[in-house]
C-alpha cells in the first residue's frame, strides 16, 4: 500500500508573474535527481510549467509517485515520469536512464541536486562513514548520472548540466556542516570540469546555489548566530519558497550559455530575470560581490565565473 503524500494536494505552482513564459523549454526532457522534496521539487516543478518533460527521482517511491501525479496534473498528463533511484548505485542510475530515454527518447538537462541534509556533523565528531556517505550521494551519484546522460547530448550538441552546490567549506554561522559541504565540494569540482571537458560542444555546464530556499523551523536556530534576516519576505519570513527558486532555474538554463563554467546562486538569478519577490535590494545585502570579500573563499562555488555578465 502506497503511503498518502502531502505533496498530492500542493497548489498549482504559477510562475505567470515572472519574464519566464510559458513553452520556453517546449520539447526539452529534463532528469532532476533528488526532486521528491523541497528544492529538487521546485525544480521539477517548474520545468514542467516551462514546458519541459521532467523525470523526477529519488529514493522515496509514495513522495515520487505524488509529485509526478502532481506535475502532471497542473502540467498536463505525461509531463513527468517518477523513476525510484538511489544515485549511489550503478545499477538504479542504469535504470534511470533506461526509463528516461523509453519514455522521451533523449535527455536535454541534468541537474544533479540528490544529496542527504541529515550527513551534516563536524570533522572531529563525525564517522568516516559520513564523509563517505557524502561524497557517495554527491560525487560518485553526479559521476554516474554524467556518464549516462552527457554523452547523448554532447553528440547531439546540445543540452545543460547542473548541479545543486552549497558554500566550499563549513564557516559559522552558514548552514551546511562539514560532512555536508565536502561531498558538495567534491560533486562542484567534478561539475566545474566537466564544464571545462565540454566546453564548445554546445552543452552548458554551471553550478547553481540555492541558499535559503526551503522550509525549515526557525526554533532549530536559537542557539545559533546565524541570521535569515535578508532573506526575509511577504508571507515567507526568512524563506525563499522553492517555486520561486525553480523559477531561477529555469531562467538558468535559458541563459545556459552565459552561465557556463559559472557558479550563480539562487538570489543572484532572481536580480537577474527582475523577480519581483523577493525584493531584489534585500537579497542583494545579503550576498558578497563575486570573489570580493573576506569570506570569498566559503563563497566561492556560489560566485566563481562571470555569472550573468557579458
Amino acid at each position: 500500500m502506497v503511503e498518502a503524500s502531502p505533496y498530492a494536494s500542493e497548489k498549482p505552482i504559477d510562475l505567470s508573474n515572472t519574464c519566464l513564459k510559458k513553452g520556453a523549454l517546449d520539447g526539452e526532457v529534463a532528469v532532476v535527481t533528488g526532486s521528491t522534496s523541497n528544492v529538487g521539487m521546485g525544480f521539477a516543478r517548474a520545468l514542467a510549467w516551462a514546458g519541459a518533460n521532467v523525470v523526477v527521482c529519488g529514493r522515496n517511491e509514495a513522495r515520487g509517485q505524488a509529485i509526478a501525479g502532481l506535475i502532471n496534473r497542473e502540467s498536463g498528463e505525461g509531463k513527468a515520469l517518477f523513476v525510484r533511484t538511489d544515485v549511489t548505485r550503478d545499477e538504479d542510475v542504469a535504470e534511470l536512464a533506461n526509463q528516461a530515454f523509453s519514455a522521451f527518447g533523449k535527455v536535454d538537462i541534468l541537474i544533479n541536486n540528490a544529496m542527504d541534509l541529515g550527513i551534516n556533523g563536524t570533522v572531529l565528531d563525525s564517522p568516516v562513514s559520513d564523509l563517505d556517505r557524502s561524497y557517495a550521494i554527491s560525487a560518485h551519484g553526479s559521476m554516474l548520472t554524467i556518464k549516462a546522460f552527457v554523452p547523448a547530448m554532447v553528440e547531439r550538441g546540445h543540452g545543460t548540466v547542473t548541479y545543486s552546490s552549497t558554500q566550499f567549506n563549513y564557516w559559522p554561522p552558514m548552514l551546511g556542516g562539514s560532512m555536508y559541504t565536502a561531498g558538495k565540494a567534491a560533486a562542484t569540482s567534478l561539475t566545474m570540469s566537466l564544464a571545462n571537458e565540454v566546453a564548445g560542444t554546445g552543452v552548458n555546464v554551471f553550478c547553481f546555489c540555492p541558499a535559503g530556499v526551503g522550509a525549515f523551523n526557525p526554533d532549530s536556530l536559537k542557539d545559533s548566530d546565524f541570521s535569515t534576516e535578508g532573506f526575509a519576505m511577504p508571507g515567507f519570513p526568512g524563506l525563499i519558497p522553492a517555486d520561486a527558486s525553480g523559477a531561477a532555474m529555469v531562467y538558468s538554463i535559458l541563459n545556459g550559455a552565459k552561465l557556463h563554467g559559472s557558479g550563480i546562486i539562487v538570489s543572484d538569478a532572481l536580480v537577474a530575470m527582475g523577480y519581483p519577490f523577493p525584493k531584489p535590494e534585500t537579497l542583494r545585502k545579503v550576498h558578497p560581490p563575486r570573489l570580493e570579500d573576506g569570506y570569498s573563499i566559503t563563497m566561492a562555488f556560489c560566485n566563481m565565473g562571470k555569472g550573468f555578465g557579458d
